[in-house]
């Protein structure tokens, strides 16, 4: 560990020396100016690997982020955005902010390129980094966002629809639950479209109707018809069903009723953290509903 770590400080020394030496008079009268940079890059990316090896995961980072903005400088704009990716990889396992960072410097050249599929997956792998090591779900939403909205540009609908779900999935866990319905019918309506995905619906518009409970249950009941008009098939679903009796029991303010429907379906389809939240938001709305009998 100690011998990979000395030998990437010693890499480090020679970039320095290289870059130093290439800001003479007579480095740039006679050329040869790039290839001591284009040597000083080799040298850092060398050290940054050896970094890698003892687990200074820091100082790795650093190392790439130099190489990149040395490649940026003699415009080699593609190198440089792929020593940031390798940067944030490193920055990843020991500062997330300065991995987001070097992210946004590759989407930024990548966005300036056209190469808007690549910007798109690394606003995707920054949402990823917002949900789990920053535990920021708004910013987890927008980068989400600007991934469907570059997926979608560049025709990979089924990327845009996945990154589309995410944002859905927050912003009813946030409460936007109008936002959360818009998505869900709009990837709802979308899969029925295809024979592989229509069995998908289901689940989608499942997801909606109780984003609609979350708001009011007669909007709920209404989304429902339209639901079931656009995929006759929703109907004959469990899940439809259990909307149904949670409406009655809404109606009837009768929580125990609502408790014991969810058992009965979590028993046969297991409902996950997302569900089990919002049936909790709507079971407290029956609980503190008033007594209008």
């Amino acid at each position: 560990m100690a011998d990979n770590e000395q030998k990437a400080m010693q890499l480090l020394a020679e970039a320095e020396k290289k870059l130093t030496t290439n800001k003479g008079f007579f480095g740039s009268l006679f050329g040869g100016g790039s290839s001591k940079v284009e040597e000083a890059i080799e040298c850092y990316q060398r050290a940054a690997n050896m970094f890698k090896m003892a687990k200074k995961w820091g100082s790795a980072g650093n190392a790439f982020c130099e190489a990149a903005t040395l490649h940026a400088k003699i415009g080699s704009r593609h190198e440089a955005a792929t020593n940031y990716v390798d940067a944030a990889n490193c920055f990843k396992k020991s500062d997330p902010n300065e991995g987001v960072k070097c992210l946004q410097n590759a989407i930024e050249i990548y966005t300036d390129m056209g190469r808007f599929t690549m910007a798109a997956k690394h606003h995707q792998t920054i949402a990823e980094m917002y949900e789990t090591e920053l535990v920021d779900l708004e910013r987890a939403v927008q980068h989400y966002e600007q991934a469907a909205d570059y997926f979608k540009g560049e025709e990979s609908n089924s990327s845009a629809n996945k990154c589309l779900l995410k944002v859905a999935q927050y912003a009813a866990q946030l409460e936007n639950y109008d936002k959360a319905i818009q998505i869900y019918e709009q990837v709802a309506i979308s899969s029925l479209d295809s024979s592989l995905l229509k069995y998908s619906a289901k689940e989608y518009f499942f997801r909606a109707a109780l984003c609609h409970f979350g708001i009011d249950a007669v909007n709920a009941q209404q989304a429902m018809e339209r639901y079931q008009e656009l995929f006759p098939a929703f109907q004959d679903s469990r899940e439809y069903k259990l909307l149904k009796v949670l409406i009655d029991h809404i109606e009837e303010g009768n929580a125990d009723g609502f408790t014991e429907a969810v058992k009965d379906y979590d028993s046969i389809s297991r409902l996950d953290q997302w569900y089990t939240t919002i049936l909790l938001r709507i079971k407290q709305q029956v609980i503190n509903r008033p007594d209008l009998r």
